[in-house]
């Protein structure tokens, strides 16, 4: 199914995760400047929670049981403050990526984050700052890219900005 203006379709229900979140935030944009259009919020946002379970299981599907052996070769996306305290309690090293899906610096971080979480013995953590606001608010990161890092489920370091994988791997190596 597709919603056009004029002749230009605005929506594709195949449309990726990626997609869908951006037309989100548009909408939601639009709606809270006080703009004169209808915006189907909810139905967006429904859209949005399906397509990111279904990601999610399909991850959970995909992956074999790492956890069990201590470290996780694949950075793991937290959802909420449950989930970042058993991340952090389960493991001994851990390092939190606090990024935005928008932000240009943590784009260019996550290969380096992806290399570090194949190659060191953290477990690595990615936090979306606008799926869990209260969290960030909670760990102050004010600005993103912010990696924190975890020894013993306490965080011991913050790094804020774009960081090279020896600096990284330096701060790591000191904790593991």
């Amino acid at each position: 199914m597709e919603s056009t203006v004029g002749e230009v379709p605005l929506l594709n229900l195949g449309s990726t995760l990626q997609e869908i979140i951006v037309l989100y935030r548009m909408c939601k944009y639009i709606s809270e400047s006080g703009a004169n259009i209808v915006v189907m919020t909810d139905e967006l946002e429904e859209i949005r929670r399906e397509k990111l379970n279904e990601l999610r299981g399909r991850d959970e599907s995909d992956s074999t049981d790492e956890s069990e052996s201590g470290n996780l070769s694949d950075p793991v996306s937290i959802d909420g403050k449950a989930e970042l305290s058993d991340i952090t309690t389960d493991h001994d090293v851990v390092l939190v990526d606090f990024y935005a899906d928008w932000c240009g610096p943590c784009q260019m971080l996550e290969p380096v984050v992806e290399t570090v979480a194949a190659e060191t013995a953290a477990t690595v953590a990615k936090i979306d700052v606008d799926a869990n606001q209260e969290l960030a608010a909670e760990y102050g990161v004010r600005g993103v890219p912010t990696l924190l890092l975890f020894a013993d489920g306490e965080p011991v370091e913050r790094l804020v900005g774009m960081q090279d994988e020896a600096q990284l791997r330096s701060v790591i190596a000191e904790y593991a």
